[in-house]
């Protein structure tokens, strides 16, 4: 990472003759896009006009998507919106045009800027759109320390301006797209350059630029876990007691994913959880038996009831268990109980980390994650120095410059607390 030092003074949130406590001013609303919002790029045409714009562009480039989270099935991106120096912001359909291959190939080994990357690598992804370098300015924000790490937070802090969001959960599969929503999406990029180059100048003088490359880096190899048994997830399923109960609400969760895959909706607007659980509850065998309230219930009650049907007809070694084994440490607070020793080393370690973070202003958990940590404690390397410290960690995706941080924390820990 070379971050810009080119700070632009006309955006400084502090005027010359300010004392250091002095208040900062308020902010100042940031409402229209420089150049104006841009029409929406709809065709192929247009593509190759946006993507030719681009790449005679220069510098890195400003991206975001806009979802329909909510309100459409998936997390597929409905605007993706691009911003380069040279090239100006362009507003581009990923439904009327879905390959954007000749952006990507516009955009080539050029560095991208996002905010809050892991919301929107997948969704570029699927339209074809991938980075070989990226620089994150909620994560640089969480590394610089600040205490908001929201888009419109960390604009303000930077330059002054105050980014309205009042359409970030709009249903952006619309068409036609309004204009206010359009004026806001060009101006989620608007900025990001300038504030890219402010926060790298920052990360450099905290000297924690290299942290930020490292975790920059391996945003790159991001994607989205595949959970095991997505269903679990269903809110109040923990009132659920018997096995064949979890069953039910397995079929039923089913049952609402293909409703909602079908119609092109998001699972929540087709039948809440909370329905879902008193379904599963009830256990019905006809409509009648069917719980009263949202409108759903009866609207699908063929597929609930052959869902419950299906649940009723298993195995009782085909059924699901109540909770899924745990394959990590026990809980630390069963710890004392269980391995006094572990118990003092995590302890000692968290307190430590705890007091690098503070002296460094960034939260502990970038630093360190507690699943590795807790993984590292209770069942350590035979190696008990910091290079087998820093092996073990890197084996659980720590980076490197958190396990500096951390290995020689956890090889202090275990001397003092040796093995009994």
């Amino acid at each position: 990472m070379s971050p810009a030092t080119d700070v632009p003074e006309e955006r400084d949130p502090v005027s010359p003759g300010a004392g250091p406590d002095a208040p900062a001013p308020d902010p100042v609303p940031l409402e229209e896009p420089a150049e104006g919002v841009p029409a929406v790029v709809e065709s192929e045409r247009a593509l190759d006009e946006a993507a030719a714009a681009v790449a005679a562009g220069v510098g890195p480039i400003a991206i975001d998507a806009e979802r329909a989270s909510g309100y459409r099935y998936g997390q597929r991106a409905y605007l993706v919106q691009v911003r380069r120096e040279g090239s100006g912001t362009w507003l581009v359909d990923p439904i009327a045009v879905p390959d954007l291959a000749p952006l990507a190939e516009a955009i080539g080994p050029a560095e991208w800027i996002l905010h809050a990357a892991t919301q929107d690598l997948a969704c570029l992804a699927e339209v074809g759109l991938r980075p070989r370098q990226l620089f994150d300015t909620e994560l640089a924000a969480r590394i610089l320390g600040l205490p908001r790490v929201g888009l419109a937070a960390v604009v303000e802090h930077y330059l002054g301006l105050r980014l309205a969001k009042e359409h970030s959960a709009v249903d952006w599969s619309t068409r036609p797209l309004p204009d206010p929503w359009l004026r806001y999406a060009a101006l989620d990029v608007e900025v990001l350059g300038e504030l890219r180059n402010l926060m790298g100048v920052d990360l450099a003088m905290q000297g924690k630029d290299e942290w930020a490359r490292q975790e920059f880096a391996a945003l790159l190899d991001w994607a989205p876990t595949e959970r095991v048994d997505p269903w679990r997830r269903t809110s109040g399923i923990n009132t659920l007691r018997s096995r064949r109960s979890i069953g039910v609400i397995r079929e039923l969760w089913y049952a609402r994913d293909a409703i909602a895959r079908e119609r092109d909706t998001s699972v929540g607007r087709v039948l809440p959880d909370a329905s879902l659980v008193d379904i599963a509850r009830a256990t019905p065998r006809s409509a009648a038996d069917l719980p009263s309230g949202h409108r759903a219930v009866k609207r699908y009650a063929r597929q609930w009831l052959e869902a419950v049907e299906r649940a009723l007809a298993l195995d009782e070694d085909d059924l699901p268990p109540r909770t899924l084994p745990n394959d990590g440490p026990p809980p630390p607070r069963v710890w004392a109980d269980k391995n006094p020793v572990a118990a003092e080393r995590l302890g000692d370690t968290r307190a430590a980390l705890t007091a690098f973070a503070e002296e460094h202003t960034i939260p502990v958990e970038n630093v360190c994650s507690p699943d590795p940590l807790r993984r590292v404690v209770w069942t350590p390397p035979d190696d008990r120095s910091v290079e087998g410290f820093t092996a073990a960690l890197a084996d659980l995706g720590v980076r490197r410059w958190q396990a500096d941080v951390v290995a020689p924390l956890l090889a202090t820990a275990f001397a003092e607390h040796p093995d009994a």
